[in-house]
C-alpha cells in the first residue's frame, strides 16, 4: 500500500471516484487538510502565550519581592537612626526706650491790657507791678501751663502750625457736545467745504466698484485747537472710511470752543462726501 498525505485532498479523490461528489461528505473531507493545518497552529500560538504569560508574572513576582526586601530596609534604617531633640527657641524681648518727659515751667496767660473803668476790674485782671513778676516763679506765656519743674524748666512754646494752601481744584477735562461758542474751521464753513474738497483723493478700488456715499467722521477739538480723537460715525467703505479719517487728521487747527469765557473741549461732526462724476 503507497503512502498517503492525510494533509493533502488526494485520498478524498481517490474514495469519492465514480460518486456523488455534490454530497455535503465530499466537500468536508475535501477541506480536512485545511482544519487540521488551523489547529496545529493554534495550539502551537495558545502554548506560546501561555510560556509568555508565566514568564510576565515570574518578572512580576520577582519586582514586588525586590520591593518588599527595599522597604524593610528603609524602614529598619528609620529605626536605627537617633531622634532629634526638640529644639528651643529663645524670644529675644525688646525693651521700649524710656520715653523722655519735657520739663516744662508753670507760666500764666498773657493779657493785653484793656482800658476799663476802675469798677470794672477784678482783682485777677490787675497788672502786676515788676516786682511782683520778679518775685513769682510762674512765667508770662500765650496760655494758662501747669508744669512739672519750675527750676530748670523751659516756657512752654506753641506750636503754629503753617497753613498749607487749599489745592487748586483740576482743570475740567470734559468734552462738551454744545458750548456757547462752538469751534471753527479757520475761514468758516466755506473754508472747510473747500479744503476737504481739494484734498480728498477717491480711492481707485471704490472708483472701480462704482462705491460712493458721504462718511460722516467725529472728531474733538481741543483747547489749543489740535484735532483728536477721530473716529468713524457712519461708515460707507473701508477704504472711503480710511479716506475721510485721514482728511480730517490732516485739517490745520481750529479756533477752540469757548463756553463761559475760557476754552474747552468739544466734540464736533463733520461730513465728508464722496460722489462720482
Amino acid at each position: 500500500m503507497s503512502k498517503i498525505d492525510l494533509i493533502s485532498s488526494d485520498w478524498t479523490d481517490m474514495i469519492f471516484v465514480g460518486r456523488n461528489q455534490a454530497y455535503g461528505a465530499y466537500v468536508m473531507r475535501k477541506e480536512t487538510g485545511r482544519r487540521n493545518v488551523i489547529s496545529i497552529v493554534a495550539v502551537i500560538v495558545l502554548v506560546v502565550l501561555c510560556q509568555i504569560g508565566l514568564n510576565i508574572k515570574k518578572a512580576a513576582d520577582a519586582e514586588a519581592a525586590k520591593r518588599a526586601s527595599m522597604t524593610e530596609v528603609v524602614e529598619l534604617s528609620k529605626l536605627t537612626q537617633p531622634k532629634k531633640l526638640a529644639e528651643v527657641k529663645q524670644k529675644k524681648i525688646e525693651l521700649e526706650p524710656e520715653k523722655v518727659v519735657e520739663r516744662v515751667k508753670s507760666s500764666i496767660k498773657f493779657t493785653a491790657p484793656v482800658i476799663k473803668k476802675d469798677n470794672e476790674v477784678k482783682p485777677e485782671e490787675e497788672l502786676k507791678t515788676q516786682e511782683e513778676i520778679l518775685n513769682t516763679k510762674t512765667a508770662i506765656g500765650a496760655l494758662d501751663v501747669k508744669g512739672n519743674d519750675d527750676k530748670s524748666g523751659e516756657v512752654l512754646k506753641i506750636k503754629e502750625a503753617v497753613a498749607q494752601p487749599e489745592p487748586k481744584p483740576e482743570v475740567e477735562n470734559k468734552v462738551f457736545d454744545v458750548v456757547e461758542q462752538m469751534p471753527s474751521f479757520p475761514g468758516g464753513p466755506s473754508a472747510l467745504m473747500s479744503y476737504l474738497n481739494s484734498n480728498v483723493k477717491y480711492p481707485v478700488v471704490a472708483q472701480e466698484n462704482g462705491v460712493q456715499g458721504r462718511v460722516v467722521i467725529s472728531f474733538v477739538v481741543e483747547k489749543d485747537g489740535s484735532i483728536t480723537d477721530v473716529q468713524v460715525v457712519r461708515s460707507v467703505d473701508p477704504s472711503l472710511d480710511r479716506e475721510a479719517a485721514r482728511v480730517v487728521k490732516s485739517m490745520p487747527n481750529w479756533i477752540p470752543g469757548k463756553q463761559n469765557g475760557s476754552a474747552v473741549r468739544v466734540k464736533y461732526n463733520v461730513p465728508v462726501a464722496f460722489k462720482l462724476q
